[in-house]
C-alpha cells in the first residue's frame, strides 16, 4: 500500500491574514502542509496613517490580554486570534514590524525571517510574510513547513555544552525614547534567562542611526528600481556588533500598547523597523514578567542566516524562563 505524504502540520487550524488570504504564498504552503485555514484576521482599516490597530465591519479588534488597548497591527487579528486561544497559528506579515509588533502586545511569539528566505511582499523589498504563534515550537513548525529543514548558517548551539550565548543588551538602540516600564519589564526577562544560565548580557550602545528616512526612502522606490546598498552605516555597525555576539536584544516596541485614539507621538515601530532595511531574522517573544503598562515584548535578533540558530535561543527561553506553553 502506498504511504501518504507526511504532512507536518495535518489537521492544524490557523488564522490568515485578511491582506494576505489564502493565495499568498506562505498560507498556500502552509495548507500544502496540512494546515487548515478557519477564517480571516483583521487589519487597520482606513481613517489614519497608524497601522498598529485593527478593525472590521463588527468594529475595532480588541486586545484579548488587555482590554481597551490595542493588539498591535497591522497583523492585528492574527496577534489577538492567537492570544484568544482560537488558533495556534496565523500569518502575518512584517514591513515595519507589523508580526512583532501585535505578538509583543498580545504576548505571544512573532517571527521574522531573514530577508530573502521568503519572497518579499513589496517593491521595496521590506514586507515580509512570518507566523504569530502561541509558542516557539509552533513558530519552528511554520519554518520547517514553509523553508524546509534547509541547514542555516550555525555558529553556535543552546543547551548542547557550549559556552552560554553573548547577548548585546540595548533597551534604545540609541534613537529611540523608550516607555520605563518596557525598558524595564524587557530588562527583566533577559535578566531571569542570565540567571537561569542561557545566556550573559551585556550593556552595548551600538552606535546605530534612526533609520527612519532610509526607510520612507525605500518604500517610495518605484517598482523595478533595484534596492542597492542596503542599511549603509547601519548595516555595517551591526555586522561589527555581532562579529562579538550572538545575539541583540531590545524591547520589541518603545512603548505599551495604546488606546483606541492611537500611539501619539511615540513610533511603535522604533525598535522593529531597522531589522526590516538590514534584513537581520527577528523574533518578539513575551517578556517574563507582567508590566503595569500592558504586554512587553522581547525582540531578540540575529545575524543574518542565523534563523534556526535563533529559534533554538528563543526556545531556549522559553523553557526557561516562560515555561511550557498553555
Amino acid at each position: 500500500m502506498a504511504r501518504g505524504a507526511a504532512l507536518p502540520l495535518a489537521g492544524v487550524p490557523i488564522g490568515v491574514k485578511r491582506s494576505e488570504g489564502t493565495e499568498s504564498l506562505q498560507a498556500r504552503r502552509l495548507i500544502a502542509a496540512g494546515a487548515v485555514p478557519v477564517g480571516s484576521t483583521a487589519v487597520p482599516g482606513p481613517g489614519t496613517e497608524w497601522k498598529t490597530w485593527g478593525a472590521t465591519d463588527r468594529g475595532t479588534t480588541a486586545n484579548p490580554r488587555r482590554p481597551g488597548a490595542s493588539p498591535g497591527g497591522s497583523s492585528a487579528g492574527s496577534g489577538a486570534a492567537v492570544a484568544a486561544g482560537m488558533v495556534p497559528m496565523a500569518t502575518a506579515s512584517d514591513g515595519a514590524g507589523s508580526t512583532r509588533i501585535p505578538a509583543a502586545w498580545c504576548g505571544v511569539v512573532g517571527y521574522k525571517p531573514t530577508t530573502g528566505l521568503l519572497p518579499a511582499r513589496d517593491a521595496a523589498g521590506l514586507t515580509v510574510g512570518g507566523p504569530i504563534a502561541r509558542s516557539v515550537a509552533d513558530i519552528e513548525l511554520y519554518r520547517r513547513a514553509f523553508l524546509g529543514d534547509g541547514r542555516h548558517r550555525d555558529a553556535w548551539a543552546v543547551g548542547r555544552g557550549r559556552r552560554p550565548l553573548r547577548v548585546a543588551w540595548s533597551a534604545s538602540l540609541g534613537f529611540n525614547r523608550v516607555h520605563p516600564g518596557v525598558a524595564g519589564a524587557a530588562t527583566r526577562a533577559l535578566g531571569e534567562w542570565e540567571r537561569c544560565g542561557g545566556v550573559e548580557v551585556h550593556e552595548a550602545r551600538p552606535a546605530l542611526d534612526d533609520p527612519a528616512g532610509q526607510w520612507r526612502a525605500l518604500r517610495l522606490r518605484p517598482p523595478g528600481d533595484p534596492v542597492g546598498g542596503r542599511g549603509g552605516r547601519n548595516a555595517a555597525r551591526l555586522a561589527e556588533l555581532f562579529a562579538g555576539f550572538d545575539l541583540l536584544a531590545t524591547p520589541t516596541t518603545p512603548n505599551p500598547p495604546h488606546g483606541p485614539g492611537g500611539p501619539g507621538e511615540a513610533m511603535s515601530v522604533g525598535l522593529t523597523w531597522l531589522f526590516n532595511i538590514t534584513g537581520h531574522p527577528a523574533v518578539s517573544l513575551p517578556a517574563a514578567v507582567p508590566a503595569a503598562c500592558g504586554p512587553v515584548g522581547l525582540q531578540l535578533v540575529a545575524g543574518l542566516g542565523a534563523d534556526a540558530a535563533l529559534l533554538r535561543a528563543a526556545a531556549d527561553y522559553e523553557r526557561r524562563v516562560l515555561g511550557p506553553a498553555p
